[in-house]
């Protein structure tokens, strides 16, 4: 199982929102980039890097930070947040970012994501996340008519390799995830990355026993609940 230590971006600063709550957020450092080789010297495969500011507005307004942290580390990058256009996706790519995820834009715009998928295959990823049920849009400010289920099984029809899943109930509350979810989209297979409430070194062990293929944890690396390097 891979472990993806996040790395959320909002006015070019590290930070983490509870409940996907914009107003309730924790600034964890101005240097997201010393933060991301401090997981790498850690021995981290993987980054997961989510441009806030996109997510919301879907402009990538982060760009230069995310510039840096590609320039410092040597690790792979994943990256979401305001990518709904051909022309930014295919600029995040061409700048060295290993695999990026749609979010708004899957659902909006499913002619763009087979576009995508198609043409460059599992560097393309799709972050599900769910809101009592239903998958929500826009930095989880808007709420669809969507199940969020279905949406990852039409997902695996397009063709899409790998899915970030949130709980966003769970998302920052150091309360543990919502397995069952992940087991049950597991089974559909695809790359199902665990997401929301990774708060504990057994959280990561149930996931790594139920064949999770990977987990995002963040709120619980800069609070010291989870030492990154102990479960690498």
């Amino acid at each position: 199982m891979i472990i993806f230590p996040a790395i959320d971006l909002k006015d070019g600063k590290a930070v983490r929102l509870s409940k996907g709550d914009f107003n309730r957020v924790d600034v964890f450092s101005d240097k997201p980039w010393e933060v991301a080789k401090g997981f790498e010297e850690k021995g981290a495969e993987w980054i997961h890097l989510v441009d806030l500011d996109g997510a919301k507005d879907g402009e990538n307004k982060n760009l230069d930070v995310i510039k840096k942290i590609r320039e410092v580390v040597n690790v792979k990058l994943q990256l979401g947040g305001g990518i709904r256009t051909l022309e930014t996706a295919e600029m995040l790519l061409n700048m060295g970012i290993d695999r990026i995820i749609l979010g708004t834009a899957a659902i909006e715009n499913p002619d763009l994501l087979k576009v995508l998928v198609e043409k460059y295959k599992e560097k393309i990823a799709v972050s599900v996340d769910e809101k009592n049920g239903k998958a929500a849009t826009k930095g989880w400010l808007e709420e669809s008519s969507i199940d969020a289920f279905d949406l990852c099984k039409s997902l695996k029809e397009i063709g899409v390799k790998t899915i970030i899943y949130t709980d966003i109930s769970k998302d920052g509350m150091m309360a543990g995830p919502n397995f069952d979810a992940y087991v049950k989209i597991n089974k559909l297979g695809v790359d199902v990355i665990a997401s929301g409430g990774v708060s504990a070194p057994e959280d990561i062990a149930v996931l790594r026993k139920a064949d999770i293929y990977g987990a995002i944890v963040g709120k619980a690396i800069y609070l010291g609940k989870i030492k990154l390097e102990e479960v690498l």
